[in-house]
């Protein structure tokens, strides 16, 4: 039992180290010669500060990897990301910046006039940039990245922490994905959420160029931003959660899923010693709405698709045929997939692990198949638009929409029937 329980700590949440000079890999079999490159990947490395420790594993501080391939070789390294968040921390040696599962109190040696400061200032958050998710390439530079509206820009080849940058400096966003899309020009394609913003909230898809950094003046990418298009929220003050989005040659689609942000809870977190991560609801009796976006035109398709309420974080592919856009999503039932990570949960041995964590919503693989350009002028309620061969998936039109149901294709992978309306 000790060992499985070792086991579970250093597969998850054990302290990290560094490692800031390259490493030559011990391999078995051989690498391509083709092979050629750095791989960067991101994740939560450092649980415990001081005496003080995170509650959930997304809250780790960020370590960076990096993976070279060289002449059939392999090198790693790996940094901590050196965010203002990091630097606070480890100057306080203990946790100061509240994360998604951990909410970070003022110090015990604080006056009551100093305590009340601190909780007026964090009525309206001020998010950590402890960007732990994914690297993005904006332009030439590459940024560490969450879901925040800060990013931390890196040296891709030393893995050095240049500087922060602030989305709302360049568009006006609160909030953004970690996962973005890249097309074949190298132009990079993201999306965000605006709550504050002056004409109204609303989800914000936008555009970074290829060649929109300026290296030789030290001016970043994101000054070129270009904005796409705005959707307004479902509920006003509940913003849909979303990790990803989906991008096919010609189209963007954004599900609007039942997870969202409940905005009132957020603003009173910090006073009521509620996590941000508490701050997301889950309701089941909603719907999830299919945004189908024209990337180039920014038009935002006039028919809206539906179906029931799911919970969902990844797109695994989107692509077109014959008139339909087709995407697969990795859906769950609801949302306690997030308190599996909690890690009073992950430390328990590896076998009570896996027995409890039986009780929480598990993955399941749907496709979606969604009709291009379609014509309801003089379609029947209860028509199927679909007409794409080999899938049991449906888009069924009717009085109040084109609905969406679901066939089982084989073990965990379900087609899905689509219910859409047409709004002018």
């Amino acid at each position: 039992m000790a060992e499985s329980t070792q086991n579970m700590e250093a597969i998850f949440y054990r302290n990290g180290k560094e490692t800031p000079e390259p490493v030559k890999a011990e391999l078995s079999g051989t690498i391509p010669s083709w092979l050629q490159g750095t791989l960067l990947r991101n994740g939560p490395g450092l649980f415990s500060i001081g005496e003080s420790s995170y509650n959930h594993w997304f809250d780790g501080m960020a370590l960076i990897h990096s993976f070279t391939f060289k002449d059939g070789e392999v090198y790693y390294r790996s940094k901590f990301l050196r965010s203002g968040t990091y630097k606070k921390n480890t100057a306080a040696n203990r946790i100061v910046v509240t994360e998604f599962g951990t909410l970070a109190y003022p110090e015990p040696s604080k006056n009551i006039f100093s305590k009340a400061f601190t909780y007026l200032i964090n009525t309206i958050p001020d998010f950590t940039d402890n960007n732990i998710i994914n690297i993005i390439r904006y332009g030439e530079d590459y940024y560490a990245s969450s879901e925040i509206n800060y990013i931390n820009q890196i040296n891709p080849s030393s893995l050095d922490t240049i500087g922060r940058s602030n989305y709302r400096d360049y568009i006006a966003l609160n909030l953004a994905t970690a996962h973005p899309h890249y097309d074949d020009e190298g132009n990079t394609y993201n999306m965000g959420t605006a709550i504050m913003a002056l004409t109204g909230p609303k989800y914000v898809i936008f555009r970074v160029p290829s060649i929109a950094s300026d290296k030789e003046n030290k001016r970043p990418a994101l000054r070129k931003v270009e904005h796409i298009c705005s959707i307004p929220f479902h509920s006003t003050l509940y913003p849909s959660y979303f990790h990803s989005f989906g991008m096919t040659e010609n189209y963007i689609i954004f599900v609007e899923q039942a997870l969202k942000l409940d905005i009132i809870r957020l603003t009173t977190a910090y006073i009521k010693g509620v996590s941000w991560g508490k701050c997301l609801k889950y309701d089941k009796d909603d719907i999830t709405l299919f945004h189908v976006i024209n990337r180039r035109t920014g038009k935002v398709a006039g028919t809206k698709f539906y179906t029931d309420a799911f919970v969902m974080f990844h797109h695994i592919n989107a692509y077109e045929e014959d008139g339909h856009v087709v995407f697969d999503l990795i859906t769950y039932e609801d949302n306690s997939l997030y308190d599996m990570f909690y890690l009073k949960n992950m430390r328990q041995d590896a076998e009570t692990f896996d027995k409890s964590s039986k009780v929480f919503s598990l993955p399941v693989c749907q496709r979606f198949v969604i009709p291009i350009d379609v014509d309801l002028k003089e379609v029947p309620s209860g028509t199927n638009l679909i007409k794409l061969e080999g899938t049991s998936a449906k888009a069924v039109f009717q009085n109040d929409g084109f609905g969406v149901t679901w066939d089982q294709l084989q073990v965990q992978w379900k087609e899905v029937q689509i219910l859409l309306w047409y709004q002018d």
